[in-house]
């Protein structure tokens, strides 16, 4: 069974909300950066980056610097900018973004779950990030941004938010990315058991987005359990916010491939090997995108070229073996471009473009054209079915195989832990 609980969410005072919240602070470049931080005093950016003006900086993530983000939030509360619900809820979040529908719950979920895998994974979390963010959350002790977490669609969930839909939201708001924003706190008792119990009665539930985020929080439970064996098993340290959002409606977006040489072979001796284990057929000048699974296209020399996995190649098992994003790797990247490692940020010889990003196409073409990149891979988006199975087989996927829709607003609600 799934464990969710309302919380008492701290949120913008409603005449503000579309000045506080704000984008994942990594989304900014510096000077979009600098601009958010000195034309508009009310933006979240401001709780994350609270030396703004200081004569010296802070060393980022150091005790000090946690510490001044924990107060800027706590003046934001003093100053209403935020303010506390009061009472216990749930709430119902509704994004329109990308010609795409999202609607989900917004809830605290169980550390306990993710313990027992209840709250199933897909992706390989790295210790050190796990450990950065856990301090983090030590000192900050707050959830600005919920994990992304999906379920299998379900008829009454969708009646119950429906219900809930037919009113007007507390907030209505459209953000510079053509994003239109809606919420509606739940405030009913027995709605909120309605949608508690229809989570009870699933076996699990998955990340979508936000794996580092929820092992953090898992990790942070865990530390301060051990350090209260006396607390309540409803502290807030045994919690971290989330947003369910149904399978159907979860959008996933492929990252394409750019290699910055041929590893020593000529364009002939290249394609020789490649044509070892794929059907090569030249398509032409325009960009080309698969239709379809274990299909790929090439960018090189100016032409594109689509390729197909030869089928008798694909072997059954496990499901991360028939992940496009794998058989890339397993048959071009590494055994020809010698490229093994498509984790490795300090990796010169790829790049990567997610299926969403400004520009695109036109920027895998215009990379391999300059010079600076000698070729460029597509690929078919994976399912929302194929990463439910390499859960449910607690394999994980592929790095870089995933780019997960929707993204949310840091600061639209906030799950302080010590305020449960």
């Amino acid at each position: 069974m799934a464990t969710i609980i309302p919380f008492k969410g701290v949120r913008p005072a409603r005449d503000k909300v579309h000045l506080v919240t704000s984008r994942s602070y990594d989304s900014y470049t510096a000077h979009t950066l600098k601009d958010k931080l000195k034309f508009n005093p009310y933006s979240f950016l401001h709780i994350i980056k609270p030396d703004l003006g200081a004569v010296k900086k802070l060393k980022p993530n150091s005790p000090e610097h946690l510490a001044q983000v924990r107060a800027k939030y706590e003046s934001f509360i003093k100053q209403e900018y935020l303010v506390e619900d009061e009472q216990k809820c749930l709430y119902v979040y509704q994004q329109k973004s990308h010609g795409n529908n999202y609607t989900g719950i917004m809830c605290c979920t169980s550390v306990d779950d993710y313990f027992n895998k209840v709250i199933k994974v897909h992706e390989q979390t790295l210790s050190l990030r796990e450990e950065k963010l856990k301090e983090y959350l030590k000192v900050v002790d707050l959830n600005a941004e919920p994990v992304c977490l999906t379920y299998p669609d379900d008829k009454q969930v969708d009646e119950l938010i429906g219900d809930i839909q037919a009113s007007e939201p507390t907030f209505d708001f459209t953000t510079t990315d053509e994003c239109r924003h809606k919420l509606w706190p739940v405030f009913s008792g027995e709605v909120i058991t309605a949608i508690v119990e229809r989570f009870a009665a699933m076996d699990g539930i998955y990340i979508a987005d936000g794996h580092h985020r929820s092992s953090s929080s898992a990790l942070l439970g865990k530390s301060r359990r051990a350090e209260n064996p006396g607390a309540s098993g409803s502290a807030g340290f045994n919690f971290f916010m989330s947003i369910l959002i149904p399978f159907s409606q979860v959008r996933i977006f492929e990252f394409n491939r750019l290699v910055k040489d041929l590893n020593g072979l000529s364009t002939v001796e290249f394609f020789s090997r490649v044509e070892q284990k794929f059907e090569v057929v030249k398509k032409g000048k325009g960009v080309y995108f698969p239709e379809k699974e274990h299909k790929f296209g090439m960018y090189l020399n100016e032409h594109w070229y689509e390729l197909t996995f030869k089928p008798e190649l694909l072997k059954g098992g496990s499901p991360v073996e028939s992940l496009d994003a794998r058989i890339l790797s397993h048959h071009i990247l590494s055994p020809i471009l010698n490229i093994s490692d498509v984790s490795s940020r300090k990796s010169t010889r790829i790049g990567f473009i997610g299926g969403l990003e400004k520009d695109m196409a036109s920027n895998l073409v215009k990379q391999v054209d300059s010079g600076k990149m000698k070729l460029a891979f597509t690929l078919f988006p994976p399912t929302v079915e194929q990463i439910v199975k390499v859960a449910d087989a607690e394999e994980v996927m592929p790095p870089k195989s995933t780019w997960v829709e929707p993204k949310f607003r840091s600061g639209m609600v906030i799950y302080d832990l010590t305020r449960i």
